[in-house]
């Protein structure tokens, strides 16, 4: 399944505290005592889709595609096979930008400011569901497709300094410096620290 941007998020008003309130309320198409999905619809921007637990893995990709709860791809199959590999009960997928596009070439040209600061909060939300959080960053080479990812990246790494957040990656960085996107990692991948670098 494809998703091809077709409006303006600009023209969404996401708003993340309604569709968290939303998505904490009985849905019909899943099981919301398993699933954290935020919003808990087919959007054209997504903020958090993961499973719940005590001890979550966050891992932060580039932008949303098409996956649901109950309707994972093969991308967040493999983000669940390695948490659970190392240790994690659950995991939050969430991404640097929350515009959802299949093909990160039709993401927008210009950062959207308001869907980015609703992003942030979302990402805010989900560091305040550990004691210690541990961020999976997993964006791979992808971060380069538009200029304004990288501030975004800064945004994030400032907010985990907040809640004292560990940052790990897995499998081998780019030369650049880019951390593996979890596609095509092997199920018993270990993490190992992210050393931060301006992205």
């Amino acid at each position: 399944m494809r998703h091809v941007p077709s409006a303006n998020t600009r023209d969404l008003h996401a708003d993340f505290a309604n569709d968290l309130a939303d998505a904490l309320l009985p849905q019909a198409s899943y099981d919301v005592r398993k699933w954290l999905f935020v919003p808990p619809r087919y959007e054209e921007y997504r903020f958090i889709l993961g499973t719940r637990g005590q001890h979550p893995l966050i891992c932060v990709g580039v932008n949303p595609s098409t996956a649901a709860p109950d309707r994972l791809d093969r991308t967040l199959e493999s983000v669940e096979r390695i948490a659970r590999h190392n240790g994690f009960d659950s995991f939050l997928m969430f991404n640097v930008s929350a515009q959802r596009a299949t093909d990160p070439d039709l993401m927008d040209a210009e950062l959207d400011e308001g869907l980015h600061r609703e992003n942030l909060k979302a990402f805010d939300y989900l560091l305040s569901l550990s004691e210690s959080p541990v961020v999976w960053a997993a964006w791979g080479a992808v971060i380069e497709k538009r200029p304004y990812l990288s501030a975004c990246v800064r945004d994030l790494w400032q907010i985990g300094q907040k809640h004292r957040a560990v940052w790990v990656h897995c499998g081998p960085l780019s030369k650049r410096g880019h951390p593996h996107h979890p596609l095509y990692l092997k199920s018993d991948s270990p993490l190992t620290p992210f050393e931060w670098k301006s992205e």
